[in-house]
């Protein structure tokens, strides 16, 4: 299918592993030109291999922390324009909600909301302007099924999908889109970790702590496997499409069926 985005230029940040790279993959095989973040200059140049080696053309990369203004200001100035927007960035935990410290609230914020929206309140407008753009968050099943053992995650997650909400409230009468994506658990860098981080035993192999995982803190899910990063970001790759113009202001599902049995 031709997704008709062929020498559109996309920005998606946090994009040299898991699902940002996949994100970017996609977009940059499909035609488009795509712009990566990233805070380390080894992990930004051999995302721009990974894509070319796969197919992927026209991908530029910026060296620039987007967590702060100073990075976003970076960014901005180097690509002042483009057509597709995707706030991906993010970092997750598991910590108990009495541990969770004034400094990891506002940590979190930072890095998981303000990131992306001080990306959008550069470029939201100018696609208002040219009555054309696409804007993504990468949200969270999290942030509809608040798991307690991630709630500071899970309200960056839930402020994203609010954000993007009121955002498509603004596009009235535009062929501008702004959507939320919601993943479950997907397999990604630092999964392994983290499943291990939740798992009755240190000594877990990473295939016997994915399996408690889904036996335990997700047995609701219908897929009862990690979703794969290419799957996220077939579906992210479709809402940048000019065919998916008639979604606008949704929280699309990509979870594995998880959030009817968490909420």
């Amino acid at each position: 299918m031709d997704l008709k985005i062929k020498s559109k230029k996309a920005l998606v940040s946090g994009s040299t592993a898991g699902i940002g790279l996949e994100i970017a993959r996609k977009l940059s095989q499909e035609g488009a030109h795509v712009i990566l973040t990233g805070r380390d200059r080894g992990k930004l140049d051999s995302a721009i291999d990974t894509i070319e080696n796969s197919g992927g053309t026209g991908v530029q990369g910026v060296l620039a922390d987007v967590t702060t203004a100073e990075g976003a200001a970076l960014v901005i100035a180097q690509h002042p324009d483009v057509d597709i927007l995707v706030n991906n960035l993010g970092i997750y935990e598991s910590k108990p909600f009495a541990d969770i410290t004034d400094a990891d609230w506002q940590r979190y914020f930072d890095i998981n909301v303000l990131s992306g929206v001080r990306l959008s309140r550069h470029y939201f407008p100018r696609m208002l302007d040219r009555k054309s753009g696409r804007v993504i968050f990468i949200s969270s099943e999290t942030g509809i099924a608040v798991d307690p053992a991630m709630i500071h995650y899970a309200m960056t997650k839930t402020a994203q999908l609010s954000i993007a909400r009121g955002m498509a409230g603004l596009t009235r009468g535009t062929a501008v889109t702004v959507n939320s994506v919601m993943p479950g658990p997907t397999r990604s860098e630092g999964i392994a970790e983290f499943l291990k981080s939740v798992a009755s035993t240190p000594d877990a192999t990473a295939e016997q702590a994915e399996a408690e995982f889904f036996a335990g803190a997700r047995s609701g899910s219908l897929l009862q496997r990690m979703i794969e990063a290419e799957e996220i970001a077939n579906l992210v790759a479709y809402l940048a499409s000019p065919l998916s113009a008639a979604t606008n202001g949704a929280a699309i599902r990509v979870e594995g069926g998880l959030i009817n049995s968490l909420a």
